[in-house]
């Protein structure tokens, strides 16, 4: 029965903290310390309103994703893997009560979505990383899993990120605060990648490569494409940059990940950017797959992170064989 799986490894996760861990969550605020109530407004979430420790104190791996069906999508398969699925339930969105984000759990397991683009996950990271910091979690892995433009690969690889760069392929976030511009780290936990990699090759359904991934501040110009509303520049410069850029080690670009490898190293978290490519660049701008293929595409992050967890679970006690 689903229930006695629930009350089972509840039972393990009380065993596994009753025994100790390293790794809290870092704020760095102390103004956090003197107030009254911590209103995490875009989750409809707060300190005075909900017993954070009691509803996400288990929690030991956060997925975030930029779509909300993908991450209601990725919440139901992981339920499935873990032996936690309970038919009568359509795991309810946690943040309701307000349409920003969307926040699904299932035993140790929350999936978050994070919209697009950097300003929009940098808002979710910023109420996440204090929601865990409350909830008193520890030893949290977090993995952003999406999709992105390859460069030079075969669309429905798999990139896991090595280091995160921006558009010049620098390995750094700049981040704009009182007017002065803070350069930040975009280092992300390389053993993590590697680790990710031998469950792919476990696995063996599909191409997984390691490798640097750049983040840029909009899907179109940004991304030298073509076919934007505006385009200043020709074919033979998009073609040169792309080239550059896969020079420099690039295998994919995205619009997330220099922020989120920044806070998650600020917070002591152990992160990964996982995506798969949808398109390769040197080739083309539009997406020309068939939905159905482009749907099986964005699925193969979910299955290697999905394969990851369990793995990791099962190596922790904390999951019945």
């Amino acid at each position: 029965m689903v229930s006695h799986k629930m009350a089972d490894y509840t039972m393990k996760m009380d065993t596994m903290k009753n025994k100790g861990t390293s790794r809290p969550v870092i704020v760095h605020n102390p103004y956090l310390c003197g107030m009254k109530e911590d209103i995490l407004y875009h989750f409809n979430l707060g300190t005075a309103t909900h017993d954070l420790p009691a509803l996400f104190g288990d929690v030991k791996f956060v997925c975030v994703g930029g779509s909300a069906w993908r991450m209601k999508e990725f919440v139901e398969f992981m339920a499935a893997e873990l032996g936690m699925q309970n038919p009568r339930s359509d795991y309810p969105n946690i943040c309701a009560g307000t349409d920003r984000y969307a926040m699904y759990k299932v035993g140790p397991v929350l999936s978050v979505s994070h919209g697009i683009g950097i300003p929009s996950i940098s808002t979710m990271l910023h109420e996440l990383i204090k929601l865990l910091h409350h909830a008193q979690c520890t030893d949290v892995t977090v993995l952003r899993i999406g999709t992105s433009g390859g460069i030079g690969l075969e669309p429905g690889t798999v990139v896991v990120t090595k280091q995160s760069v921006d558009a010049t392929f620098m390995p750094k976030f700049e981040q704009l605060i009182l007017g002065e511009t803070v350069v930040r780290n975009t280092d992300l936990d390389y053993s993590l990648a590697e680790e990710l990699l031998l469950c792919s090759e476990e696995l063996g359904q599909f191409h997984t490569v390691i490798g640097n991934t750049m983040c840029t501040l909009d899907f179109y110009e940004g991304q030298g494409r073509l076919d934007g509303a505006f385009c200043m520049y020709t074919e033979k410069d998009k073609q040169k940059y792309l080239i550059k850029a896969r020079e420099a080690g690039v295998c994919n670009i995205e619009m997330e990940s220099t922020v989120f490898a920044a806070m998650c190293k600020l917070s002591g978290l152990r992160a990964a950017v996982v995506c798969a490519t949808l398109v390769d660049r040197l080739k083309g701008d539009q997406l020309i797959s068939s939905h159905d293929v482009l749907h099986s595409y964005q699925q193969r992050p979910q299955i290697l992170v999905g394969y990851y967890i369990k793995k990791q679970l099962n190596a922790l006690g904390a999951l019945q064989k």
